[in-house]
């Protein structure tokens, strides 16, 4: 029996000589979506994914993108990264890097676009709070932003907690985003998480092909921890 949580492949971990393969092999494999992580050096210590590349997944895939701004001040750029997107994509910003990231929010909504934060690992769900009311996803990080293949940091786990009493009354989905192995899976998809962000720790670079993967991520007895 298939768990009901939806699974996004992070992109920055995909292989870019072959880009378009990729795309077409996890989309086969029974991906829900592609993660594009978008960074500009500034708020974060890396580049990654430009705007570019997105546009190219958006033009090539038939499934939704998922798409992670960790770059200064979004609304200075956001209709570059709107006019690429498709009513039904997800554009996640992080609050610290806008003056005013309700309007940012607004925005995104106004163009048929479901909204989202992203919450770095030192951010209290306190400062958020009130942002939590008018976004549709929340992308919790529980390793720092900017590389792949970071440690876990143990303390986002109580940080998930307080998010999934929150979402009862404000009504948004949850969603997991680092070092996401198939042990964070096992004890965080039966206490509520409604996503998970697959990059090195379990998808790319594994022995086995992405359609086995995903298959027994979806497959995954959770049946014990389940009161």
């Amino acid at each position: 029996m298939e768990n009901k949580f939806f699974l996004t492949a992070s992109m920055m971990c995909a292989d870019y000589g072959h880009l378009e393969d990729e795309v077409k092999s996890l989309e086969a494999a029974g991906i829900d979506s592609f993660h594009i992580d978008i960074m500009d050096g500034r708020y974060v210590n890396n580049f990654a994914m430009s705007l570019y590349d997105m546009a190219y997944i958006a033009k090539t895939a038939t499934i939704p993108l998922d798409v992670h701004l960790m770059i200064e001040h979004p609304r200075n750029n956001i209709d570059l990264f709107l006019d690429s997107l498709r009513k039904g994509d997800t554009l996640y910003i992080h609050t610290e890097a806008e003056y005013h990231p309700s309007a940012t929010i607004k925005k995104i909504r106004d163009r048929g676009m479901h909204p989202g934060i992203a919450i770095n690992p030192g951010t209290s769900v306190e400062t958020v709070k009130e942002m939590l009311r008018i976004v549709d996803r929340v992308l919790v990080m529980a390793v720092n932003p900017g590389n792949a293949s970071q440690m876990f940091l143990p303390f986002v786990g109580e940080k998930i907690e307080q998010l999934i009493t929150l979402r009862e009354k404000m009504d948004f989905k949850l969603i997991w985003d680092g070092a996401c192995g198939a042990d964070k899976i096992r004890k965080y998809a039966p206490h509520g998480i409604d996503g998970f962000v697959l990059g090195t720790t379990l998808l790319f670079g594994q022995k086995a092909d992405y359609a086995t993967i995903i298959k027994s991520v979806r497959e995954m007895d959770f049946g014990y921890l389940k009161k």
